[in-house]
């Protein structure tokens, strides 16, 4: 899914978000980072991934794909989707603030799902 193909008139805001990120259905992990959201395209990161994708967003609603990839072995820690690179979809709803997604990775063979915040910090 390449660029922002409108789904209506307002669109996310281009910018520098935080993220927050939580496992569901029984799943354990938590993440924090910055995303940034640009014409469609979206990268960020933390202090063991990064994150690549695209979407597309208009009228509150918003889909698109993440890859995350590991940049930093983590020492002791327990990194989510158990430090592999993955590819997730998402879809989710925004504001002029923020917004928030669901979304599905799927590690090995098995269906992980996510919720994720994001809060806008700076526009662009």
């Amino acid at each position: 899914m390449a660029g922002t193909a409108s789904l209506g008139a307002m669109t996310i805001t281009n910018g520098l978000y935080s993220i927050e990120i939580e496992m569901t259905d029984g799943g354990q992990g938590r993440a924090t980072g910055v995303i940034v959201l640009r014409d469609g395209k979206i990268a960020g990161g933390d202090s063991y991934f990064y994150y690549t994708g695209t979407y597309a967003a208009g009228d509150n609603k918003w889909r698109g794909e993440l890859t995350t990839s590991e940049h930093t072995k983590s020492a002791g820690g327990r990194p989510l989707f158990g430090g592999r690179e993955v590819t997730c979809g998402f879809s989710g709803s925004y504001s002029a603030n923020g917004a928030d997604v669901q979304g599905t990775a799927l590690v090995g063979k098995t269906g992980v799902s996510f919720h994720a915040r994001l809060t806008l910090r700076a526009a662009s």
